[in-house]
């Protein structure tokens, strides 16, 4: 056992006898336990087959290539219906819920399409920038402020220019740029203090 995962565990304290039937299905099959993006994860050759978490209401299973699998249960559900394609959650709200030689026959179903080599590959269409008026006006008239944001990922620059674009007032628009200015200039992303170093 993973002691990272047995630390997620013991804090999920409205969850954890049935985070730990569900980590227990995992325990004789051919899956390296680890943790990614905060949560328990079990990975298969190198790729992730499953995902662990809980959150206020339920506890679940995310099965990375849940599209592929055959659900003859209907027990999936797609927590980010347009957004994902190939990710599907497994929702539980009770210890009696957990069924372990179901899962472990999804689990299996799992490890053995990636045996064969089936995936979903996710879709890296480019996504257009599109500078709202406020940030350009500002990128026009700040030769410091525009090399550093240059220096961004397109992602970067995405995050900044929508942040102020979906604002639906210009003092709100204004208001935003004023916040992130400083923020540009220190060579930080927008929401970098939300995400896992």
């Amino acid at each position: 056992m993973n002691p990272k995962v047995a630390e997620y565990i013991s804090k999920k304290e409205n969850w954890r006898k049935e985070l730990e039937a569900l980590q227990a299905v995992f325990s004789d099959l051919p899956v390296e336990e680890t943790i990614k993006w905060g949560a328990p994860t079990y990975v298969y050759n190198g790729k992730n087959i499953v995902g662990l978490a809980a959150f206020k209401n339920y506890c679940g299973l995310w099965f990375f290539q849940g599209s592929l699998l055959k659900d003859k249960h209907k027990v999936f559900v797609n927590a980010q219906e347009g957004k994902t394609k190939a990710m599907l959650q497994w929702r539980f709200s009770s210890l009696e819920e957990i069924d372990k030689n179901l899962i472990k026959a999804y689990v299996l179903e799992a490890i053995e399409n990636v045996k064969l080599g089936k995936e979903i590959k996710p879709n890296r269409t480019k996504k257009e920038l599109i500078i709202p008026e406020e940030l350009q006006k500002e990128l026009n008239s700040n030769k410091h402020f525009k090399e550093k944001f240059e220096a961004f990922s397109n992602s970067y620059k995405r995050e900044y220019a929508n942040y102020i674009s979906e604002a639906k007032r210009e003092a709100t628009r204004v208001k935003r740029l004023q916040k992130i200015i400083p923020m540009i200039l220190n060579g930080a992303g927008l929401h970098d203090k939300y995400k896992n170093c």
